[in-house]
């Protein structure tokens, strides 16, 4: 008998707390800019490393590397610069955007999937507005063909506040992309708690070694309930994210004032206009010395003049002046 997935009740909720779990952490890294314009490749390649080594896995040409603006070429230096940065064996994510491009969509998903897998990447498919109208048994065909060459994909949802092309699937669909060996896991980037705990008790009963990566940087305590991550918030200071996962893996109470002053950096730069996220982390990134100039991407919404003073009290929070 499938589970019928309903809005939980609270004890049901508080029930699927995991103390003691050790999630497995992401950063959507943030791509850089000169004052000039041009991308900040040693400020992009430090870090890579400075979040591999703080013991995050590194994303790259997702939202917050702006994907959705780069050129084929520019996201294939990108993983190349990514590669160059960790070396010939660590793992990296990265991923596939095909918005906007003509053609057979499991022919374009291939292309870009397979110059990911080529580098040591693991894919992450990003939705295309195309979806839209399809139903969800095509929607669970694509996905079955494209990921048949490959050893390892991740799956995406993501929230039209942060992108037009993004969708949020119906149960029917989760449930049959849980069915794809290949795919490992899926990013979900609703923003809502509720959704995202109907995935994970999903996952339980279909294939509990499916991950389900939280996209919630205003719910980031959603690792006490079994999630994952693959966040752009992460991106802003992963080695704080990184001692907050090592003090809910040790049951160390500290874990809640840390988490508090994430989520507060998380509240703050993820407030509307949503996808300006990009330009408060490069202001937060710039206030830390850490990239050249707090200038996002030219076709990045930008925030207002005052962003760095707000920024700065979330740095003081975090311990960092």
């Amino acid at each position: 008998m499938q589970l019928i997935l309903t809005t939980m009740k609270l004890e049901d909720r508080l029930l699927m707390r995991t103390l003691g779990r050790k999630p497995e952490g992401m950063a959507a890294c943030l791509l850089p800019f000169e004052e000039d314009g041009s991308i900040a490749r040693d400020a992009f390649q430090t870090a890579i490393q400075r979040t591999e080594e703080a013991g995050l896995k590194c994303a790259v040409n997702m939202d917050t590397g702006y994907a959705n603006y780069l050129s084929n070429d520019e996201r294939a230096k990108v993983l190349d610069w990514t590669r160059e940065a960790l070396g010939d064996h660590r793992p990296f994510v990265a991923g596939v955007f095909v918005e906007g491009l003509e053609g057979d969509l499991v022919d374009l998903y291939r292309r870009g999937a397979d110059a990911i897998a080529e580098r040591g990447g693991t894919p992450i498919l990003f939705q295309t507005t195309r979806f839209h109208e399809w139903g969800s048994d095509e929607i669970i065909e694509l996905y079955t063909k494209v990921c048949e060459p490959y050893e390892s994909v991740l799956g995406f949802e993501l929230g039209q506040m942060f992108a037009p092309n993004g969708m949020i699937y119906s149960e029917e669909v989760i449930r049959g992309l849980m069915g794809i060996p290949a795919l490992k896991g899926i990013k979900h980037s609703s923003l809502s708690r509720d959704e995202e705990l109907k995935r994970l008790a999903l996952r339980d009963e279909v294939r509990p070694d499916f991950r389900i990566y939280t996209g919630n940087d205003l719910g980031i305590d959603m690792i006490e309930y079994g999630s994952d991550y693959l966040l752009g918030l992460a991106a802003f200071c992963p080695e704080k994210f990184a001692e907050r996962d090592r003090l809910w893996s040790n049951n160390d109470a500290d874990y809640f004032e840390l988490n508090d002053a994430l989520q507060y950096l998380g509240n703050v730069g993820f407030r509307d206009f949503v996808p300006a996220y990009k330009h408060s982390c490069a202001v937060f990134q710039h206030l830390l010395g850490r990239i050249p100039t707090s200038e996002p991407h030219k076709l990045c919404p930008r925030r207002p003049d005052w962003e760095v003073d707000i920024m700065k009290d979330c740095a003081k929070r975090l311990g960092y002046f």
